[in-house]
């Protein structure tokens, strides 16, 4: 019976990941609407999705809403959440706007360097001490992105954006504390009324895409909250059923997919320089991979800046720098 648990969570994992990675072909179909607009629509949309599973599990457990009240008598720690979500919509903005102006492959270098930058956040914010080979990691992480400053002509500021935005989101949800799906209720909830705002000055003003392109567009538009939470569900499930260094080796798909696509589907230019600087990236993951088995082999707790499951899901990261994507995208 475990095994297949097991086999079931490594299904689900895959699954995640694979959503995640493959989301560069899903922004595109939004179009003429634009970043911003989408952007909206993904928050809009998100808190509905949060709130059919919420409804889901208020059916299948009686107690599953009972955290509300008493996170309603936490000011701070809803200060936070909605820090969390104000972050989040960055992380999730820029990945839209990178991807459909042309930029699928330096999105997918902000996914490769966000457990680089969650180790840097470990030093610095919560004072964790590093093995060697983080350090090493750590060091060759800095040389690629000097590396892919001079093949793009400029610092790679979307992936740069993007993993440290993402970076910024998992410390603040190590610091609240919350569980996945509560979390992505909450924090959808923030974002809820801005984004209607926006789209209700879209529409006024005769800009909204929305109701403009067919019933085709508006549809894609709403699944917009489906296809944010489908991929969370999956590696919540996921994440309970198979080891957390099996979650922190398949954190590498979304990137990877991302990548590919980038390359052959998006046909994105890449001149000798640039695939130093992603080898140089590769290798410093390479490091750390093995360094977290390493520690896994020795029964030991990986500090929190090893890759693991949790540096890549958008709604409970438990590490700093985590995802929780919300997606990893």
């Amino acid at each position: 019976m475990r095994g297949n648990e097991q086999r079931k969570g490594l299904t689900l994992g895959f699954a995640a990941y694979a959503m995640w990675g493959f989301f560069p072909l899903y922004w595109p179909l939004l179009k003429p609407a634009g970043a911003w607009e989408i952007l909206a629509d993904r928050m809009a949309w998100s808190l509905v999705a949060a709130v059919v599973l919420l409804g889901v599990s208020r059916i299948r457990n009686p107690d599953a809403l009972s955290w509300i009240r008493p996170l309603l008598r936490q000011p701070k720690r809803l200060a936070l959440i909605g820090l969390a979500a104000a972050v989040i919509s960055v992380n999730w903005g820029m990945y839209i706007w990178g991807v459909n102006s042309g930029h699928v492959v330096e999105t997918s270098l902000g996914y490769f360097i966000n457990p680089l930058v969650t180790i840097t956040f470990g030093v610095l914010v919560l004072r964790e001490r590093l093995r060697p080979a983080q350090w090493a990691a750590v060091a060759t992480g800095a040389v690629a992105v000097l590396v892919l400053t001079l093949g793009y002509g400029r610092l790679p500021w979307i992936a740069l954006t993007l993993a440290f935005s993402f970076a910024t989101y998992g410390l603040l949800k190590k610091t609240v504390n919350l569980g996945g799906l509560e979390g992505f209720a909450v924090e959808t909830a923030f974002l809820f009324l801005p984004a209607v705002g926006y789209l209700g000055w879209l529409s006024a003003s005769g800009q909204s895409t929305f109701a403009a392109h067919g019933p085709g567009h508006a549809a894609l538009l709403a699944l917009c909250g489906v296809v944010t939470a489908v991929p969370l569900v999956a590696f919540g499930a996921a994440a309970v059923r198979v080891p957390l260094t099996t979650m922190g080796l398949l954190q590498y798909l979304a990137p990877v997919f991302q990548f590919l696509l980038g390359i052959a589907v998006f046909h994105e230019h890449m001149p000798p320089e640039r695939w130093a600087g992603f080898a140089l990236v590769w290798v410093a993951l390479l490091v750390l991979t093995v360094d977290g088995l390493r520690q896994a082999r020795k029964g030991t707790d990986a500090p929190s800046a090893t890759p693991a499951a949790e540096l890549r899901d958008p709604l409970t990261p438990t590490a700093p720098g985590a995802c929780d994507m919300r997606d990893p995208v």
